[in-house]
């Protein structure tokens, strides 16, 4: 019996040591559906010995995981959200590591003629205005806040009979559109991704007001204490890295990048 109790209490240390060098990261179903995560994270545990534990949800709900202390570091693409969550003094040390651009994807029929639009307003008003089926992630994601503010931007809203918000991430959200024959915003990295399934087309790209940077937050360590935050700065220091930096340039789907590297360039 001293024996078992001895390797039972063995067996406990030494998988509470193992668990304690799990990271604990909220990001965006961007950088999961894209397989990025798939192609940085075996090199990082490599080098690092960390294993990361990876919670892939909208921007709204991984900041809320930071917010409650879930989480020991996040990584997300909404700069209003993400200075608010610092300002509040959730987070610390952001540090932007890449940035990709957002495109406006739709139907070869294209009944919002967006083949024609001047700029993102014209392109949102001619959506808004011919009333076509727009498909929103509605899901409080970069992504969704992103496409909230060109509306705004647009001086339109969304009340109009061809909006579609989901509250789903951006694969379902490409999909669904595929099937309405709609319009959405996407990431062009997810977008890439889900190519081969879809029946859709960028029809608009390029305005400035499209790019879309994503930044490594780490959690406050005075509100808690108990997270690793070790893990989490190797995390955030290796991303920021020559070597992160350069694998997250060297990332390709369809012969095509993803995502531009962009710590301290």
């Amino acid at each position: 019996m001293k024996r078992i109790l001895t390797g039972l209490l063995a067996f406990t240390l030494s998988f509470a040591v193992f668990a304690a060098q799990d990271i604990k990261l909220a990001t965006t179903t961007s950088t999961d559906n894209s397989g990025l995560l798939a192609y940085l994270l075996p090199t990082f545990e490599k080098d690092s010995g960390y294993h990361v534990q990876v919670i892939a949800t909208g921007t709204g709900k991984a900041l809320r995981h930071g917010r409650n202390g879930d989480v020991d570091v996040v990584m997300t693409h909404a700069p209003g959200a993400e200075a608010k969550f610092v300002e509040e003094g959730f987070g610390r040390v952001p540090r932007q590591i890449m940035a990709n651009d957002f495109i406006i994807l739709g139907p070869d029929s294209d009944p919002a003629k967006l083949a024609d639009a001047k700029g993102i307003v014209d392109a949102m008003t001619r959506i808004h205005d011919s009333n076509a089926i727009f498909v929103s992630r509605g899901d409080e994601s970069g992504t969704h806040m992103k496409e909230l503010n060109l509306w705004k931007k647009a001086g339109v809203t969304t009340d109009y009979a061809g909006y579609r918000a989901i509250g789903q991430g951006m694969g379902p959200a490409l999909l669904t559109a595929n099937e309405m024959q709609g319009y959405l915003l996407a990431d062009r990295g997810t977008y890439l991704a889900f190519m081969h399934k879809l029946k859709l087309k960028v029809l608009f790209e390029g305005d400035a007001s499209l790019m879309n940077p994503y930044q490594v937050i780490l959690i406050n360590d005075k509100k808690y204490p108990d997270l690793n935050h070790e893990g989490a700065k190797a995390f955030s220091d290796w991303l920021a890295s020559d070597k992160g930096q350069k694998l997250i340039d060297a990332f390709r789907v369809q012969d095509q990048p993803l995502f531009r590297a962009t710590y301290n360039k």
